[in-house]
Order: C-alpha cells, then structure tokens, then sequence
C-alpha cells in the first residue's frame, strides 16, 4: 500500500501543478472568471488530496491498519470524480457536471472519516502498549 499510495500521490500532485499552470497560463484568456474559478478548486483539491493520500501511505507504515488501505481509496476514486467534474464543468460548460461533483466530495469526506477511524483505532493500540 505504501508505495502505489506515495506513487499516486505523487503523481496526482503532479497533474494538479500541471493543471493550475494550465488554468493559470493558458485557460486564463479562454475561459470567463466563473469557469476559470471552478477549474481552479478542482486543482486545489486535487492538490490537498495528493498530500493526504502520501500521508496516507507513510502511516500505513506505521499502523499496518487496512482502514487506511479504504480511507486511501476513497481519497483516490473522491479526487477523480470531484476534481474531474470540475475540470470536464470548466471546460465544457455542461452544467449537470456539476450534480457529480457532491458525490466526489462525498467520497473525501468519506475518506476523511475513515482516517479518523483508523487513528481512533491506533491510538488505543499504542496506549495500550504503554
């Protein structure tokens, strides 16, 4: 899990650097203020989720715990459908693009929880170590 979590972060972070380059360079002059906005959240988010999925693995070597295998997923498969609905929105301007996005965001906050879980569940191993 460590090293495909580290690696798909890493490369989600990539896209997402690419991707503001893009919004702010080239699809600044394209696209009207409300488009470029929706481009751009879905850059950042992209961006925060790179980070955590990292994260993510670097504490699966640490607590072993499957939990974080799901909430990992779940930042995986959120980011795909959020951030991607926001950019297919931006760009095509096809509004029922923006009713997915929820169930990305969703699927973060699921991801989320699941993090909080899985720290509720190691906290309690390690102190009872202690």
């Amino acid at each position: 899990m460590l090293k495909y979590a580290i690696g798909i972060g890493a490369f989600m972070g990539l896209i997402s650097v690419v991707l503001g380059a893009l919004g702010a360079h080239i699809l600044k002059g394209h696209l009207d203020a409300e488009a470029l906005d929706i481009f751009e959240t879905g850059a950042r988010f992209q961006m925060y989720h790179a980070v955590i999925l990292i994260i993510t693995g670097l504490i699966y070597s640490i607590w072993g715990s499957k939990l974080l295998i799901v909430s990992g997923g779940l930042f995986l498969i959120g980011t795909l459908i959020f951030s991607g609905s926001l950019y297919a929105l931006a760009l095509s301007d096809i509004k029922i693009l923006g009713a997915i996005a929820p169930i990305g965001g969703l699927s973060l906050m699921a991801g989320w929880a699941f993090l909080i879980i899985a720290s509720c569940f190691a906290a309690k191993k390690y102190t009872a170590r202690v």
